[in-house]
């Protein structure tokens, strides 16, 4: 008899997820990680839950307001089961509003918010200002609550730890055994994509870093040109990321410090603050450029969990939780999401 119900391969977000998913209904589980608890993409700083904007609503924009709607609940269940803080908490964003009409684009979703996201968040227009805010070529900020954001480091630590004190294994070589999860990944892409005979995703780089700052713990997070700036509850700022589908080498370069030049152009108080570390990474984007869940085509037992890309931290708990259902014989899982 197999000492296990389920092996997942593979300890990034996706993958721990399913895991805690399944040790949460009795399961018994391993997790197999070869190179290290987040060593792939998951590994990063910038830890930056946020949603798409309130208006043209889809099945997607449900999906999402969903995940980040039961976070809260989820994380404070991993932080109690491993005695650690995954950094996660609901501090909302600022955006700058750059001209009269998105000034006025914002002011309409301002109610389509209070409907859409079932009065549960806002996302409010307010004046600009503060020394941790953007300037607004308006004088105007788009302030949402719904926005969290954890550490991706502590929060994957948490989870392990979770996972041990509820019995399961992680290890770096076993045997499969039970129903198998592949959350391997853009090498998972890469191999189911040689598997179907046509390309199903492909890895992104990205770049990332953090700055010590310590007194905006609880401050919004900034979005702004692109970039995330996201203060964390250990006085750091991480400052991201990138997005490169064409790349030549896995480490950092010239446009991390591009991130870090914007950065302190859009956040005076970041100037003098110092750097503490950097990081790249190679996250994996499906084509379908949504997560990528359920049966291995041609492999019966087999699962895929992957396609986190920009959104893995915020979905993979409901991505785990439908995963999990259909393994257990209840398939809900989004015909969009399906490998």
């Amino acid at each position: 008899m197999a000492r296990h119900d389920l092996t997942v391969m593979g300890g990034g977000i996706m993958g721990l997820s399913c895991a805690w998913e399944a040790v949460r209904r009795g399961l018994r589980v391993q997790v197999v990680e070869r190179a290290g608890i987040g060593a792939g993409a998951s590994g990063g700083l910038v830890g930056a839950l946020a949603p798409h904007a309130p208006e043209q609503w889809n099945a997607g924009k449900a999906f999402q307001l969903e995940a980040l709607l039961m976070a809260e609940a989820h994380w404070t269940e991993v932080a109690e089961a491993s005695g650690l803080s995954p950094g996660y908490a609901r501090t909302g964003r600022l955006q700058p509003i750059l001209d009269a009409s998105a000034l006025d684009l914002a002011r309409q979703r301002e109610a389509q918010a209070a409907t859409l996201w079932q009065g549960r968040a806002a996302w409010s227009v307010i004046p600009a200002g503060g020394a941790f805010s953007p300037a607004s070529p308006t004088g105007f900020l788009i302030h949402d609550t719904l926005t969290a954001r954890l550490s991706p480091r502590q929060a994957l630590a948490a989870l392990a730890q979770a996972l041990r004190e509820k019995g399961a294994r992680i290890a770096q070589e076993a045997e499969p055994e039970g129903a198998v999860i592949w959350a391997t990944g853009h090498q998972g892409l890469a191999e189911l994509s040689q598997a179907l005979g046509r390309k199903i995703g492909q890895g992104v780089k990205g770049q990332a870093l953090s700055l010590r700052l310590p007194g905006f713990e609880t401050h919004p997070q900034v979005y702004a040109e692109g970039l995330y700036i996201v203060p964390h509850e250990d006085g750091s700022i991480a400052i991201g990321s990138t997005s490169e589908n064409t790349y030549t080498h896995e480490d950092t370069d010239a446009q991390a410090d591009a991130l870090l030049a914007k950065a302190r152009a859009l956040i005076p108080a970041l100037q003098e603050a110092p750097e503490i570390t950097r990081w790249a990474g190679i996250r994996p984007r499906a084509q379908s450029r949504q997560p990528l869940i359920g049966a291995w085509p041609l492999r019966p037992g087999h699962f895929i969990a992957n396609g986190g890309f920009k959104i893995g931290f915020a979905v993979a708990p409901l991505c785990a939780k439908l995963l999990i259902d259909a393994i257990e014989g209840k398939d809900e899982i989004p015909d969009t999401f399906r490998p």
